[in-house]
């Protein structure tokens, strides 16, 4: 007896999760064999199957119920780059039906292998995340036309996540004009539409930009000798991926330099003088930010000030008015409230570094008024570049942060300021106290709230005074 034909499925792509699922639905409810269906992804047909028949069944009239913990797993391992995974996706769809507990059995080697290939993948996203490196790229424009500024990135991921990626870039750099380059699809991002255009090769990124020398030596200044592992180290950050880093070209010798460093900071620490220098450079370098719109308008970049080796950091929110004129933080009527307060929790401003997470002064006109506006979240992170390179530069025991734009700017999280407030939290760098920001202490109507407010705000002083100390 003559077998039936191969159904053969044409997928839109090798990422197309949406078009596997209608058809895989399709095929389950009318009982197609694994065996029987052939899935092809891409633009070009495989004529070895063209005789098939690429007739999908019709749509199920039931709802087909799966494990909850399938489409999650599934959808990851559909990215990955074995050309059998739409096959074996199936294959385990088909079986589950059969067997509704065979997910929860480690053993089975067809659910082991799924799980690898979804593990991969996740993998993947995460080092796509964590190595992308943006270049400056500036485009000549026509006549009479100021030249645009993109960014523009290269990495060759292992499986099909580009498009599973280009959310978290849009979020992370939601005001950047940027393209990522790979091998099999680009993506662009002109600030308000995600496009996407056929796959590069290298020559077609830029190899360094004008930030290239401050990137590396943030972290030639933020490397550890007496943290280093470097099998930890090679495990996070393969040596695949170091061709793309500008840093990865100090790794071998700041390795090969380690235990001579080493003792020199344990002899004598660091050079508050080489950290100086190192937060003014950073400094310069910042008053050509244009990571986000709000350099337009204002006078600059207020960056932070204070002793690169200063124990505890104060980050507040963005510049004010008057920081904008002076060029200094904190200096504004909500910089007197936190002097005030200062002095109180016995604290001398002069020993601490006070910055902020923007560095650009948000605001709306009102007449003749510049009033200030809360900064939104992409510009928060955006300016994130400029705040993490201080804390690695500082290296502060103890942070504290002055209201909610503070808190997303050294974590990347929100927190609810009166319930985050008195107890220290863990950071990458030291450890960091919430509190109330002194302008909205200044906005608080009725005087006896702004009074608590203001005692909170010495208390949480006083603790985080107290961990720079001991931590």
């Amino acid at each position: 007896m003559r077998a039936p034909p191969a159904r053969v499925v044409r997928l839109a792509g090798e990422d197309d999760w949406e078009g596997w699922r209608d058809a895989a639905r399709r095929f389950l409810a009318a009982r197609v064999e694994p065996e029987r269906i052939v899935w092809h992804a891409g633009e070009s047909a495989d004529d070895l199957f063209a005789d098939g028949n690429d007739t999908l069944p019709p749509e199920p009239q039931l709802e087909l119920r799966v494990p909850r913990q399938f489409p999650q797993m599934a959808q990851s391992a559909l990215l990955h780059s074995d050309p059998e995974r739409f096959a074996l996706l199936y294959r385990l769809l088909w079986q589950i039906t059969e067997h509704p507990g065979l997910l929860s059995d480690q053993a089975d080697p067809l659910v082991r292998r799924v799980e690898l290939m979804a593990k991969a993948v996740r993998r993947d996203i995460h080092k796509m995340h964590a190595f992308v490196r943006f270049r400056e790229v500036e485009t000549p424009a026509a006549a009479g036309e100021a030249p645009t500024t993109r960014f523009v990135a290269w990495f060759e991921p292992e499986h099909h996540i580009v498009r599973a990626t280009a959310g978290f870039f849009v979020r992370r750099f939601a005001q950047m004009a940027w393209s990522i380059l790979t091998p099999e699809l680009c993506i662009h991002w002109d600030g308000q539409v995600l496009t996407e255009s056929p796959g590069a090769d290298r020559s077609q990124a830029p190899r360094e930009d004008a930030l290239e020398d401050m990137w590396k030596a943030y972290y030639a200044s933020t490397f550890n000798p007496a943290r280093l592992k470097i099998g930890a180290m090679t495990r996070e950050m393969p040596r695949k991926y170091w061709k793309n880093l500008p840093e990865a070209q100090l790794i071998a010798p700041l390795i090969a330099g380690a235990q001579a460093r080493e003792a020199h900071m344990v002899a004598q620490q660091v050079a508050p003088t080489e950290r100086a220098g190192t937060l003014q450079a950073l400094a310069e370098e910042a008053q050509g930010c244009r990571r986000c719109p709000l350099w337009k308008g204002t006078n600059g970049c207020v960056f932070g000030e204070g002793p690169g080796d200063a124990r505890l950091m104060i980050v507040g929110e963005q510049p004010g008015d008057e920081e904008d004129k002076s060029h200094r933080p904190f200096v504004g009527p909500a910089g007197g409230v936190l002097d005030r307060a200062l002095n109180e929790a016995g604290i001398d401003r002069g020993e601490v570094y006070l910055t902020n997470a923007v560095k650009h002064f948000k605001y709306v006109m009102r007449g003749k008024r510049r009033l200030h506006q809360k900064p939104d979240a992409p510009e928060i992170d955006a300016c994130r570049w400029w705040l993490d390179q201080e804390i690695g530069l500082v290296r502060p025991r103890a942070t504290i942060m002055l209201g909610a734009t503070a808190v997303r700017g050294v974590t990347g999280k929100t927190a609810a300021i009166g319930k985050a407030r008195g107890t220290p939290m863990a950071l990458a760098q030291g450890t960091g106290v919430v509190t109330w920001h002194p302008s909205y202490i200044l906005r608080l109507p009725e005087r006896d709230a702004a009074d608590r407010a203001y005692a909170g705000l010495v208390e949480d002083l006083r603790l985080a005074a107290e961990q720079a100390s001991v931590t």
